[in-house]
């Protein structure tokens, strides 16, 4: 993990260079707020991004300056809090998705609190309902993406289904993520796992590595490297189907005049996975108050409409509204794999080790 918001980098990078320079002047020392009660340090992934105003209004509603400290990839940002969780640096994180949700839990980095407006939140969100460590923020689906041009120009129809992936007719033309690196391609691991079964999802790997299936480290260079069908690798790469987002579709359209009747590429709708990242009050935050007041902000119907064109996922209040552009270009996945926690957590570590050895030799 994590590459869920990497659009986010490219969407969004102008208002995120511009709120790091704001926002990392409002706090400069020590973990959580410092002596500066006003401060509260929101600990994330490099993908965070949010609009100038919705973080100022944010301020001036409570007093508080957000201090945004980013640390890589979410995978690291949850692994840095974990070894950080007596001495936290900063106040709340969020980036910490349902595949490695366990691992803080289990370590005690979170405080519990109840974030105003869960009232609005479905349920099937709120994976630790009953203890309220951590707080939903938003949602989306790790889906096989394929290029529309290249399918057209090949006369023949793009996959569906993940028995479609292991076919003759689409040998070599699908990359994904190294499931040890990436939140992606963890996610794809884990769609295949609830289709075929802790045992039959092995026999459906060595058919897809015997298709010609391309493992890369990185969702940056699965889809803007080798996917043939990426705005910002400008169709170089020779794979016209990769692991990446549902949310991926309106992204290639941003910005673009004329605006098409569709996107570019495509959604296969039944390889997908559900994904729910969180946020949560750190233990021992200096800022606890302050912190509070940002879950409550988070989960806020101003910051998830917002939220999805400047990090490309949906938001989890049901009466938030999408922009046009995800209404009219993003896919709608109605029955994607979900996992349980607990399961996840169960299995995580040795799937991941068996999944190398039989993909990655």
């Amino acid at each position: 993990m994590h590459t869920m918001n990497k659009h986010a980098r490219r969407a969004a990078a102008a208002t995120t260079a511009v709120l790091t320079l704001a926002l990392v002047a409002a706090g400069c020392g020590g973990s959580g707020g410092g002596s500066d009660s006003k401060t509260v340090t929101l600990v994330t992934h490099d993908s965070f991004a949010a609009s100038k105003k919705v973080l100022k209004d944010f301020t001036e509603k409570t007093g508080y300056k957000v201090k945004v400290l980013r640390g890589g990839d979410a995978g690291s940002a949850v692994s840095q809090a974990v070894l950080n969780k007596d001495h936290p640096q900063g106040d709340v994180l969020f980036g910490v998705d349902n595949t490695l949700l366990s691992r803080p839990l289990d370590k005690g980095v979170f405080a519990p609190y109840e974030a105003k407006g869960l009232d609005k939140v479905p349920q099937e969100h709120q994976l630790d309902a009953d203890k309220h460590r951590v707080t939903p923020v938003d949602t989306g689906d790790i889906c096989v993406n394929y290029d529309r041009a290249w399918f057209e120009r090949k006369k023949l129809a793009p996959p569906r289904t993940l028995d479609d992936l292991i076919e003759p007719k689409y040998k070599n033309l699908l990359v994904t993520e190294n499931v040890a690196s990436s939140s992606p391609g963890l996610g794809f691991l884990l769609a295949t796992a609830d289709k075929y079964g802790d045992k039959g999802w092995q026999g459906y790997w060595k058919k897809l590595r015997a298709n010609g299936v391309e493992v890369v480290d990185s969702w940056e260079q699965a889809y803007g490297d080798r996917f043939s069908g990426s705005r910002d690798g400008k169709g170089k790469g020779d794979r016209p189907l990769v692991v990446s987002y549902a949310s991926s579709p309106p992204v290639e359209v941003l910005g673009k005049k004329p605006q098409p009747k569709q996107a570019p590429t495509g959604i296969a709708k039944d390889t997908c996975f559900r994904q729910t990242e969180f946020a949560g009050l750190l233990k021992g935050a200096e800022n606890a108050k302050g912190g509070k007041a940002l879950l409550d902000f988070l989960v806020s119907k101003e910051f998830q409409e917002d939220m999805p064109l400047q990090m490309f996922v949906n938001p989890v209040r049901k009466d938030a509204a999408l922009p046009e552009l995800f209404t009219k270009y993003g896919e709608k996945i109605d029955d994607p794999a979900t996992m349980a926690p607990d399961r996840i957590a169960e299995n995580r570590e040795q799937w991941i080790k068996t999944w190398t050895s039989l993909v990655v030799k």
